[in-house]
């Protein structure tokens, strides 16, 4: 299998049989993803070298203006799409196999997991995947510690208040917040 096809079948929202030939380049993946994040998570970085390791994670190259500050955490890496002035703070963990789409502009905090697998309910199908992606608009910020689960779209120029677990859509132009994350108030437009 070749990460095209991968990417390809991930996106296609099926199940994932445990043990079949794309559970199994999952894993190749995975730890394909562990030695550029141990090489990116060890010393310091410059920034342009934090570029080059994240193209190299992601399969593509990044955008000049895309800034992390490691640690960064992710089991696959090569379903992650970033627009440009992209910001990750440090300690995130990203599990991509879903796809995890990020706006422009979009400012993610501290320690923020994005999930995009689930699994099968029933335990004699545990280990089988679910997948389904994450869309993040542009302008968006995504406070310290939260978590976005799988299938959510987070609209354009959201707020999500730290701590939060996002399992439903959150509407552009809104501050949503708590467990489970809910609209607080809207956003004014500047005059």
């Amino acid at each position: 299998m070749e990460t095209g096809r991968f990417i390809e079948i991930m996106n296609s929202g099926e199940k994932i049989a445990a043990g079949s030939e794309t559970h199994r380049y999952m894993t190749k993946l995975s730890f394909e993803a562990m030695k550029v994040t141990a090489c990116l998570n060890q010393g310091y970085h410059e920034p342009e070298e934090i570029r080059e390791l994240f193209s190299e994670l992601i399969g593509k190259e990044v955008d000049e203006s895309f800034g992390l500050f490691p640690p960064f955490y992710t089991d696959c890496g090569k379903n992650i799409h970033l627009g440009r002035q992209v910001f990750i703070n440090s300690s995130c963990h990203f599990q991509d196999q879903g796809g995890i789409y990020i706006g422009d502009g979009t400012l993610i905090g501290h320690c923020v997991t994005l999930a995009t697998l689930n699994h099968e309910q029933d335990p004699e199908h545990r280990a089988d995947l679910l997948p389904k992606p994450i869309y993040i608009g542009k302008n968006v910020w995504i406070g310290a510690n939260v978590t976005v689960t799988q299938g959510v779209t987070i609209g354009d120029g959201a707020i999500v208040a730290a701590g939060a677990v996002v399992t439903k859509d959150i509407p552009p132009r809104v501050i949503a917040g708590g467990v489970p994350a809910k609209v607080i108030k809207e956003i004014g437009r500047r005059k």
